[in-house]
């Protein structure tokens, strides 16, 4: 199969992070390795098989590294590769530009849960 061309490089950089929680698993990498179980949390909304599947996807196209030790329980890691370093840059005014239109539109913050008080 012929490799898949470009005619410019928004079609390679949006294929890469063209999955739904890709950009987000990407930013959560962005201070450094984190376990899997970590990474789960912070991606709030994303199914464990989907979670799973966008790792895979990023792991393929080389944007994050995977680390798996061979201890029991089994642990394994993930931190960004040097292409993921580059796209982090690229995603960082993306996300400053998203921040400004969600205030902007008052979507952000997202309203924290209230607290729960306790009768006595």
């Amino acid at each position: 199969m012929a490799k898949k061309t470009y005619a410019c490089g928004i079609g390679p950089s949006f294929e890469v992070i063209g999955g739904k929680w890709k950009a987000v698993i990407l930013w959560e990498l962005r201070d450094g390795r984190l376990r899997f179980g970590e990474l789960k949390r912070r991606v709030e909304g994303a199914s464990e098989k989907v979670l799973i599947q966008q790792l895979r996807e990023l792991e393929r196209d080389k944007l994050i590294t995977r680390h798996v030790y061979r201890e029991v329980p089994p642990r394994v890691e993930y931190e960004l590769a040097e292409w993921g370093h580059s796209l982090n840059a690229a995603l960082a005014p993306m996300a400053d530009w998203g921040e400004a239109y969600a205030k902007a539109t008052g979507r952000y913050p997202a309203e924290p849960l209230p607290e729960q008080t306790v009768s006595r």
